[in-house]
Order: C-alpha cells, then sequence, then structure tokens
C-alpha cells in the first residue's frame, strides 16, 4: 500500500479535489490518503482563536462566518448533485455549530488546538463525501483514533501500528482510505497536533506504521529545486536524493518538505517522493537511502539566523569550557545550527531569539560576546567526502565577492553551509547557482 499526503493547496479549490479523487483512483491499487485543510483555513482559524482569546467576540463572530460563506461557495463548486450538496452542507453546518460553541464558553489552549483542528476534519469529510456521490467506494478513518503524541510532544508509532491496522482490517475490501494530516491525540486524550512537519509529518508516521511501500508528497511544485525558484531563475528539479541530503536541504530552508518528515520513512527505509499535482506527469524527487552520486545537488538557504561569538582568553587549552557554554542553550532550550571554534574563540549560530538576552547574560561570564543579528545560513549539499577534490574551491569560487561570516566544513560528507548577512543573499544564490549548475 502507498500512503499519498496531498496539500492545502492540492485541496484549496473543488477542481482541485476533482483532480485529487482522479489521481488516487487512475490505477485502482490501494492507497492511504493524508488530507491537509483547505488553503488559507488553517490562518483563518488561527485568526479566529486569537480574537476568542482577546474577547473580541463581535469580531470573532464576524469571521467565523466569513470563513463559513467561503465554504459555502466551496462545496457547490464540489458536488454535481442534490445529495452530493446536501451532505456537503450538513458537514459544513456541523463544524462551523462547533467552530461557534468554542466562541461561547472559556477558551484555553485545549480549545485552541480543537479549533486548529477544524480545518483537517472538514477538508476530509468533505472529500470523503464527493467520493461517495462519485460511487468511489472508500473508507475515512479519523486520525484521532490512531495518531497519538506521549509527553515530549514525539509521536507514539507502536500506537499508531496497533489501532491503524485495526482500523483498516476493518475494511477489507476498501482500496481507498482517506485520513487527517497534522491532528492527533496527547496523553490526556485531548485533541493535539503534530507541529513540526504537520500533515507531511503525519503521512510519514502512517507509512512507516503500515509499512507502506512508498510515501508520496504531493504539492504544487515539482519536486525538490536545486536552488530556491522564488530568487533564482532556471532552477531544475533533483531527481534524487538520500534521506540525509534531504533532511539537510529541508532543514536549511527548502519549503517544500519539513525536516521531521524524513525521520520515520529513513527509519524504516520507505521512500519517499516528492510529486506535483498540477503536474502529475512529472518525475518529481524520490528520497531514498542510496541515489545516484553527485558532487553537488543542491543549495538551499535559512534566514533569521542570529551569529554570537565568545572571546576569552580562558578557553586557551581548558576543557570543559564547550559543555559549560552548550549547557546555557541547553537549559533555554535553544538548537545550534553551525559552530566554529578557535583556540580563543567560539562562534555559532541560533535561528530562536526568545531567550536572546538572558543567554548573553550568562554566557557573558565566559568572555566578550559579540552578537550578529539578520544572517542568513547557505547550505549547499552533494557529496563532500574527504577523498573529494576541488568541490569545496568551487563553491568559494562562486561567491568569492561576498562576505562570508563563518563556514562549516566536514560535519558531514553531504553539506558546507556558510553564513553571510540577510542582505547578500540573493546574490550569493543566484552566484552559486551560475558558478555550480
Amino acid at each position: 500500500m502507498k500512503v499519498l499526503k496531498f496539500g492545502g493547496t492540492s485541496v484549496g479549490k473543488p477542481e482541485r479535489m476533482h483532480e485529487v479523487a482522479r489521481l488516487i483512483t487512475k490505477d485502482g491499487e490501494r492507497k492511504l490518503v493524508v488530507l491537509s485543510a483547505v488553503s488559507g483555513t488553517t490562518n483563518s482559524l488561527i485568526e479566529i482563536g486569537d480574537l476568542i482569546a482577546r474577547s473580541a467576540h463581535e469580531a470573532a463572530f464576524e469571521a467565523i462566518n466569513k470563513l463559513h460563506e467561503s465554504y459555502k461557495v466551496f462545496i457547490k463548486g464540489l458536488y454535481a448533485t442534490p445529495q452530493g450538496l446536501a451532505e456537503g452542507e450538513s458537514v459544513v453546518s456541523k463544524h462551523f455549530d462547533f467552530i461557534r460553541s468554542l466562541a461561547e464558553k472559556p477558551y484555553t489552549v485545549k480549545e485552541s488546538k480543537e479549533l486548529v483542528a477544524e480545518g483537517e476534519l472538514i477538508s476530509t469529510q468533505l472529500f470523503f463525501a464527493y467520493l461517495q456521490e462519485k460511487n468511489i467506494s472508500s473508507a475515512l478513518l479519523p486520525a484521532l483514533d490512531f495518531m497519538r503524541i506521549d509527553a515530549d510532544e514525539e509521536p507514539v508509532i507502536p500506537y499508531a501500528e496497533e489501532h491503524l491496522r485495526k482500523a483498516i482490517e476493518q475494511h477489507p475490501d476498501t482500496v481507498l482510505f482517506i485520513t487527517q494530516g497534522y491532528i492527533c491525540r496527547n496523553p490526556l486524550n485531548e485533541v493535539d497536533n503534530l507541529k513540526r512537519g504537520g500533515s507531511d509529518y503525519t503521512a510519514s508516521l502512517v507509512g512507516a506504521a503500515i509499512r507502506a511501500e512508498e510515501v508520496q508528497i504531493w504539492t504544487d511544485i515539482d519536486g525538490m529545486h536545486n536552488n530556491d525558484p522564488r530568487i533564482v531563475k532556471k532552477t531544475f528539479p533533483i531527481a534524487e536524493l538520500t534521506f540525509d541530503e534531504a533532511a539537510e536541504l529541508a532543514y536549511f530552508g527548502a519549503k517544500i518538505l519539513h525536516p521531521f518528515t524524513i525521520r520515520p520513512a529513513k527509519l524504516y527505509n520507505i521512500p519517499v517522493r516528492l510529486l506535483n499535482t498540477m503536474q502529475p506527469e512529472a518525475q518529481g524527487t524520490l528520497i531514498a537511502h542510496h541515489t545516484i552520486e553527485k558532487d553537488i545537488k543542491a543549495v538551499a538557504a535559512k534566514d533569521g539566523i542570529i551569529a554570537i561569538k565568545i572571546r576569552s582568553s580562558r578557553m586557551l587549552l581548558a576543557y570543559g569550557f564547550l559543555r559549560k557554554l552548550f549547557e546555557v542553550f541547553e537549559k533555554y532550550k535553544t538548537p545550534v545550527d553551525m559552530i566554529t571554534t578557535s583556540e580563543v574563540a567560539v562562534s555559532l549560530t541560533i535561528d530562536n531569539p526568545t531567550h536572546l538576552d538572558s543567554i548573553i547574560d550568562e554566557i557573558s561570564v565566559f568572555g566578550n560576546v559579540e552578537v550578529d543579528k539578520n544572517q542568513t545560513i547557505i547550505c549547499i549539499v552533494g557529496s563532500f567526502g574527504s577523498q573529494k577534490q576541488g568541490v569545496v574551491a568551487k563553491v568559494f569560487d562562486s561567491i568569492e565577492h561576498i562576505p562570508v561570516r563563518m563556514i562549516s566544513y566536514g560535519g558531514s560528507n553531504y553539506n558546507v553551509s556558510i553564513l553571510i548577512d540577510t542582505r547578500h543573499k540573493n546574490e550569493a544564490l543566484n552566484a552559486l547557482n551560475e558558478g555550480l549548475f
């Protein structure tokens, strides 16, 4: 069985849902389909939640009514029969009655998560009703019945394995299964969500739970590109990547995929394929353990980086210095992206400024601290093993005219990262595209 995930833009219009139905039924193979909320819905629900939390009830109900009206229009384009339209109206009415009820009672974190979950619940039920209207045999498997996180907000794959297997076994003759992305239950059995990676993460977790033949992530882009197509002209999709290469690119800015998506698939060796609903015939990108080896495959950029340099003569030959330094970042739960060291200084980067002032106060006891904001990490992914000759030189020849703040090389065989001021980002990405590809 394959797992196919369709994002918000892929189900964002009635005609897009029609196309998804065509894609999943064209070959008759068994599939488990994961759907996101209709594009724009999650943002609208978050906005509604913010209004409720601020007790701006009149504005909240106005926003709810506006979103409700958009769905009334949506279902008129989705269904072709009176019976289908009636079912769609029933789904929409039921869920918006619930949304309004959340605005009429005390609003806590619990209610906020229930509210945001409505997007996926509505989209999957509308899509399931459309399949029924078309007499397409299918089953709706609620993600809240099998997707669960633990106290550390980590997915519990054994729980998903057991409960999803039982749910599928109840439909031995069914070819298509529909479920929600993003949403789950927490240890208190309350509605919650996967946060990192959302629906992509769900697809990978579901694929791991059922030991899928393949996980397909369908978006509005024909695979992962070799550079950012919003900034650079003449980019192209990458045919193949390893799990590690894809995770690096996703972490360092490739928006098509969240890095957490790779983990379950890599653990259970399940290939992940990135495909385009707008251009289904395109080859896309295959992510697996082994791929074509190539010197340089792609470039990605991550903004919002803060560089911190700690300069201290006490660091010279002092064991334990780095441990004490990193204990500060651990204390404030702030991950470090890059690090370089010398005998008297350490430079590192973070992407979360929440506790920056407190971190600076504590590490200042170690020496002089310098902070540079508005930085960008550019990650170049390819084959950079120690036996390779000239590959790294090619990278730096391409950007010889751009000031570089930090360089990270040797941490893995497939990544070179450089830190630059964000104002040079577009120029650097274009220069690398010209010089490397």
